[in-house]
């Protein structure tokens, strides 16, 4: 078992995230000691790992609970649940391609840049470099 503090640390969220969660109903199990403090389980940590997932991805708290509730309610369920995974997944995709077309860019200008500083080049690319005298005058 497991105190909100160890359990956030595991899973690399913050405290505080862990009790809004908890308190929003995503994890349905999480029991209390006698001083009344959350124990999170080894099992509880795997729900714990999902809303992280579904999170990282922006999925809203309100489709986060309806999984969770999806979940509780059994089997029956396995077909919708499925369907928000899969959607996940496509919204996710979406992103790494996005960030794949950053992390392009970025690397781009890092080559760039690395080329100024090795070869002591002017950045003629800096709209501050091609002013005017007058024009830089406040």
């Amino acid at each position: 078992m497991y105190t909100v503090k160890e359990a956030a640390e595991k899973m690399d969220v913050s405290e505080h995230t862990l009790r809004f969660w908890a308190k929003s109903g995503f994890f349905p199990f999480v029991k209390r000691n006698e001083n009344n403090i959350r124990q999170f389980s080894d099992n509880d940590l795997e729900w714990v790992r999902i809303v992280k997932c579904l999170r990282s991805v922006g999925t809203e708290n309100k489709a986060i609970k309806r999984y969770i509730d999806l979940c509780i309610q059994g089997d029956s369920t396995i077909p919708e649940r499925y369907g928000i995974i899969q959607a996940t997944k496509i919204k996710a995709q979406k992103q790494m391609e996005e960030l794949q077309k950053q992390m392009e860019i970025l690397n781009y200008k890092e080559s760039f840049y690395q080329n100024l500083i090795k070869n002591n080049l002017k950045d003629t690319w800096n709209p501050m470099n091609n002013l005017q005298p007058e024009e830089t005058a406040v």
